[in-house]
């Protein structure tokens, strides 16, 4: 007899096989005496569609809102379904005693896995790999200490209630706002909280009024000291008369303090700390970074598993730092790395705390030697920041004296404050680091000092900044410190739950709200459109506020922890989605399209709408149920023969038209026809040998005579 693994994805299955020796190939699976490895291909299995419950509901109808079905049900995806057919067949082999789920350790994982169990109809016995690497070493340690399936029970269960909750709420809210606007709107407990996020941001910067202050410093003995009293004022008048008293004076040194501090390093990454990060530093979309990462841990075994929220490890790991640490001294990190090899790691590192790991722990560097060579760009770029971030964890802390120094000037204080730096620590993986000032270790308290310069600055105070992808994700992880929830109570249930979405989700809702136009970024700047204005109006306010996704996320931790009763928890969502429902179908306002165009849709008739993207410009049916697109705009790779700058697509087919912003337009053939001489002019091996063999060449031709011992 033997067991069955089941994977989430065919590259999972595969890293698998190998590391258990199961090298026999067949369609679908691998196999050897002892294992069966198939995969999933992401999910297999989901919810109904609303028409596969019933066909009426093929034609969206307020009328027959709420859909609230007594029982849910699930269907196989249809492009699947052949390797569904697949995993179903092992699961009910004869050869097969065990199951063994190896899907991504987490609440999503566990449902990929338990929904094809439950439609193949399983009555066997299940275990749990539960790994957050799929390198080799992780993956045999996580087969010799397999876990009994029931234990993830609660799991599962949490897991069920959340997508069948997310469908009875979002199916319904949906439909009743769309059909009852005539209009492609969307309400999400999660997308739709999102837009409120940046609205509230652009209402605080629109209603902000800029203020002038102006604040005084003096130079002295080679430094800058700043005013203390006053710091800063609204009236410049009176910090003239103070620079008119002191201008050209004396300065007597009233106190020198230098206190011995140390500054940390940042904690390890969480999956948004990353994408935050990678966002500040190479402009990279959440989106991106999370699909660049998860190339590194699933195509590459670089790094741990990407979707976590935590940013600690815990002490069973502390046994594999060195082998970590080794892995990153192939890059250029090696000389930092070499010095901490010989240190001897324990479990007092502050990133060390098992309460605060639940599913999985911070994303660090795997022991798996990069070779960067065989990297991206965009792969080299996140792995490094993963492997300086964990490097520096384990290098000591920054020592410095922090040193104030307070000048008088008769009745007037000045500070200078700096700091020295004592030992560089984890700071030395920086090549640019600041050079203290030589002229604070020659100064002495009571010392006099002659004033060189005095100077008045304006400053204005500056509005809140517009969210940008990596800032939008950071408030969805805390919306508390944006909304006004008042109850204490709440604040906490926010902050405990981790906010609105989770870290695997967050960047799925931001591309969506671009997609669906409800929000659009100009210069790294995102702000809410028309649209999204109007569905945050339309929308029930229950379902604009983060508090809905917190209490949620309360109770599916509680049915996580068998502490809640999962009916319940369904039936509560049954009766909100009512109460929604019964709303929008009792509101009197109205939506109003400001982007409808003179165009009409070429399948309905009716006029479409444009809609912006990310790559430029589309028209959309403005019928929800026709889904006829065209499109309009769109800026592609196809590079202007002028200026080389890319240039945008208008129009298809045969009628387009490219043009660059330097004014260079083309047309589709005349594009075709300059690409196509541009490939004819190169020259191809075959051509290069006929010329080499040409002896009717030129005599003494230095180029023949450098290449006529290769061989084509």
């Amino acid at each position: 007899m033997k067991s069955l693994i089941i994977a989430e994805k065919p590259s999972v299955g595969r890293d698998i096989a190998n590391a258990l020796n199961i090298n026999e190939k067949r369609n679908g699976y691998f196999e050897n005496n002892k294992y069966i490895v198939t995969w999933a291909l992401g999910h297999l299995v989901t919810n109904a569609t609303p028409e596969q419950y019933d066909s009426r509901f093929k034609e969206w109808n307020l009328n027959d809102l709420p859909i609230i079905p007594d029982k849910m049900k699930t269907v196989v995806i249809s492009k699947t379904r052949k390797q569904f057919s697949t995993v179903q067949s092992l699961i009910k082999s004869d050869k097969i005693n065990k199951i063994i789920i190896a899907t991504d350790a987490g609440r999503e994982g566990e449902l990929v896995a338990r929904l094809i169990l439950d439609k193949a109809h399983n009555k066997k016995p299940i275990q749990r790999l539960w790994i957050s690497s799929v390198t080799n070493k992780a993956i045999k340690d996580g087969f010799s200490k397999l876990q009994d399936g029931r234990k993830y029970n609660h799991l599962y269960q949490a897991a069920l209630a959340r997508s069948e909750a997310d469908w009875i709420v979002g199916i319904n809210a949906t439909r009743a706002l769309t059909t009852k606007y005539d209009a492609q709107l969307s309400l999400g407990r999660v997308q739709t909280p999102t837009i409120q996020l940046v609205q509230m941001r652009q209402n605080e910067i629109n209603q902000f009024k800029p203020q002038t202050y102006y604040t005084m410093k003096l130079t002295a003995g080679g430094l800058t000291y700043q005013c203390q009293t006053p710091q800063s004022h609204m009236d410049r008048t009176v910090l003239e008369r103070i620079k008119k008293d002191i201008d050209g004076g004396q300065a007597q040194i009233e106190a020198i303090n230098k206190t011995h501090k140390k500054a940390y390093p940042q904690q390890l990454y969480s999956l948004t700390d990353l994408q935050q990060d990678a966002y500040k530093r190479y402009h990279l979309g959440p989106k991106e970074t999370l699909n660049t990462l998860q190339a590194l841990y699933e195509r590459h075994k670089l790094v741990t598993y990407p979707r976590t929220d935590s940013n600690y490890l815990t002490d069973d790991m502390v046994e594999t730092l060195k082998d970590r640490l080794q892995a990153i001294m192939s890059t250029t990190l090696k000389p930092h790395a070499k010095q901490q090899m010989a240190n001897s790691f324990s479990g007092k590192f502050k990133f060390v705390n098992n309460s605060k790991v639940s599913d999985h722990h911070a994303i660090i560097p795997t022991e798996v030697r990069p070779d960067l060579s065989q990297l991206s760009q965009r792969e080299s770029k996140i792995y490094m920041m993963i492997a300086q971030r964990f490097l520096e964890n384990l290098m000591p802390p920054h020592e410095y004296e922090a040193v104030a120094i307070e000048l008088k000037v008769d009745n007037y204080t000045f500070s200078f404050k700096d700091k020295v730096t004592t030992k560089l620590g984890f700071k030395a993986v920086y090549e640019d680091h600041e050079k203290d000032p030589a002229e604070i270790s020659q100064l002495q308290k009571g010392a006099t000092l002659k004033i060189t310069k005095t100077q008045i600055e304006q400053h204005e105070t500056t509005a809140p900044p517009y969210f940008n992808e990596g800032s939008l994700l950071k408030a969805m992880e805390s919306p508390q410190k944006f909304f006004d929830l008042q109850d204490k109570k709440h604040n906490k249930m926010l902050k405990e739950t981790g906010g609105i979405g989770t870290v695997a989700t967050r960047a799925d809702i931001i591309e969506k709200l671009f997609n669906m136009n409800a929000i659009e970024s100009r210069d790294g700047k995102i702000k809410v459109t028309s649209k999204g204005k109007q569905i945050l109006e339309l929308a029930p306010q229950k379902l604009t506020s983060p508090l809905l996704t917190a209490e949620w996320e309360e109770k599916l931790s509680l049915i996580e922890q068998g502490k809640y009763d999962v009916r319940k928890f369904i039936s509560e969502m049954k009766t909100f989605t009512n109460e929604v429902v019964e709303d929008i179908k009792s509101s009197e306002q109205r939506y109003k399209h400001d982007n409808l165009t003179t165009t009409e849709c070429p399948t309905c008739g009716k006029f479409m709408i444009k809609v912006k993207t990310k790559n430029g410009q589309m028209l959309v049916c403005q019928d929800p149920q026709c889904k006829t697109k065209k499109n309009v705009q769109r800026k592609t790779n196809a590079r202007c023969p002028n200026c080389h700058k890319k240039m945008t697509l208008f129009g298809r087919g045969k009628e387009a038209v490219y043009r660059c912003v330097c004014g260079h337009t083309e047309t589709q053939a005349q594009m075709d026809k300059r690409h196509k001489n541009k490939k004819s002019d190169k020259v191809n091996k075959k051509d290069l040998k006929k010329y080499m063999n040409n002896n009717e060449g030129l005599e003494n031709n230095p180029f023949q005579d450098a290449l006529k011992g290769l061989k084509f």
